[in-house]
């Protein structure tokens, strides 16, 4: 595995080891409310987040299942890498997916259950990056919904764009909520 690849698998670890920490002093109760019946709970935009990371995951996966013939990624793969990253940093918002939206989100799970998760779909990840032959990583691979095709050094940046931005929204809710720690 490359080295900026490790690195930036490092830093999407250590931010959720400190959101699992800081989450693990509030009630269950309170991370499975809604402030509103439009809005997620806190519970839900983490599993938004674990779903979206998944699925991605779970297409990198599929495509090479079949041994396609992949072009080097260029300037286009960069384009739409900052693209979709200048978007989660913007205010800007837009409907999720349906497969990590929707229906697809718990009303009720425990801390446990998402941390145990969440890590474990980061280590899976992990050792699935390592294992990969290191020329598939300046490949056009991962197809990003809303964005295309990006290389997986990019899926990440992705990943910790959209982790950056969902974790602002973990936070508002937990505000809307009046939520303390216990």
């Amino acid at each position: 595995m490359e080295k900026s690849v490790e690195k930036k698998l490092d830093k999407l670890d250590l931010d959720l080891r400190n959101l699992l920490t800081d989450l693990d002093g509030y009630s269950e109760q309170t991370l499975n409310r809604k402030p509103d019946e439009s809005s997620w709970s806190v519970f839900q935009i983490m599993t938004h987040l674990i779903l979206a990371e998944g699925g991605s995951v779970k297409y990198v996966q599929k495509k090479l299942s079949f041994n396609p013939e992949l072009k080097t990624a260029g300037a286009a793969s960069k384009a739409r890498s900052v693209l979709v990253n200048a978007y989660l940093s913007s205010p800007l918002k837009r409907k999720a997916p349906d497969a990590i939206a929707g229906e697809n989100l718990p009303e009720y799970t425990t801390f446990w259950d998402v941390a145990k998760r969440w890590k474990g779909q980061r280590e899976e990840l992990r050792i699935y990056l390592t294992e990969l032959p290191t020329d598939l990583f300046d490949k056009d691979l991962y197809k990003h919904p809303f964005a295309g095709k990006m290389t997986l050094e990019e899926m990440l940046a992705f990943f910790q764009k959209h982790y950056n931005r969902q974790k602002k929204q973990i936070y508002r809710t937990l505000k809307k909520l009046d939520a303390v720690k216990i």
